[in-house]
């Protein structure tokens, strides 16, 4: 009954973020801010009931609903649905919203038709450690992953300014000094949180298999990503890298996300691959 509730809820929310999805697509054309408004809201009420199927499955099952791909996927989406949330709210860069809708439109679908294999209990789903590090890790790809979109708008309105014809989205993008500034705090807040999530990683094997590292390949592709943006933040402040070699930077390192995410469970194997079975 707790599955058959959370699943709905679930199902729901998908339908609430493809109705966002059409609404930010008709803003684009339209540029009415009443229709971002119902499309944002749209989103919102998409994550709260989202939210309450992923409590409904985590007390069902006594844990944390990221014990397969599908409930991961599900876990993805939340995050990335609540990050978008508190962005939108403190910067209101409208157009994000549809980089948002899509993202969450294409996870929750992918949720929504993989076949859901029930995990056997396993201790190792369990504990502070592994809460926080799984919390962490989702909440700071959320956040690199909207740097991400906001790296994509950046590039689509410098090609813009640049061309003779500024073209479609000219218009309908902030400046790029706001974009580059949206991108910089959601990668700065990404990196914090997944500096915190791979710490409480390491503290998490250390407690489960007796080491803090074991070259894991989900292991090697995250600190990977970590160096990625390390290495981003550092030219930022002391290279002057802003604008366009941070946006493209920003991309390449959500791309080793994805790949750590999905790839390294899918077609690498480790430690890791229980979570997508």
């Amino acid at each position: 009954m707790g599955v058959q509730t959370g699943n709905t809820l679930l199902q729901i929310a998908f339908l609430l973020y493809v109705s966002s999805l059409a609404g930010y697509l008709v803003f684009l054309v339209r540029q009415k801010d009443r229709i971002q408004k119902i499309s944002f809201y749209l989103i919102a009420m998409g994550v709260g009931i989202h939210l309450a199927g992923m409590l409904t499955l985590g007390v069902t099952i006594k844990g944390l609903p990221v014990q397969n791909l599908v409930q991961s996927l599900s876990m993805a989406a939340l995050a990335l649905g609540a990050m978008f949330l508190y962005v939108q709210y403190k910067f209101n860069l409208k157009m994000l919203g549809l980089f948002a809708a899509l993202i969450l439109s294409i996870t929750m679908l992918s949720a929504l038709v993989l076949p859901d294999t029930q995990a056997p209990p396993n201790d190792a789903f369990k504990g502070v450690w592994f809460y926080c590090h799984i919390l962490l890790i989702f909440a700071g790809d959320a956040a690199l992953g909207l740097a991400c979109g906001a790296g994509i708008l950046y590039l689509l309105q410098e090609k813009g300014i640049k061309a003779r014809n500024p073209g479609f989205f000219f218009k309908r993008l902030p400046s790029l000094d706001f974009l580059d500034d949206v991108s910089h705090a959601c990668i700065t807040t990404g990196f914090f949180l997944l500096t915190l999530g791979l710490v409480t990683g390491f503290v998490y094997a250390k407690v489960l298999w007796g080491h803090f590292w074991s070259w894991d390949f989900k292991e090697v592709f995250s600190l990977g990503a970590w160096f990625v943006y390390a290495v981003l933040l550092h030219l930022r402040l002391y290279a002057g890298w802003r604008g366009r070699k941070s946006a493209i930077m920003t991309i390449v390192g959500f791309a080793i996300i994805v790949f750590t995410f999905l790839g390294v469970n899918l077609f690498l194997g480790g430690h890791h691959q229980e979570f997508t079975k």
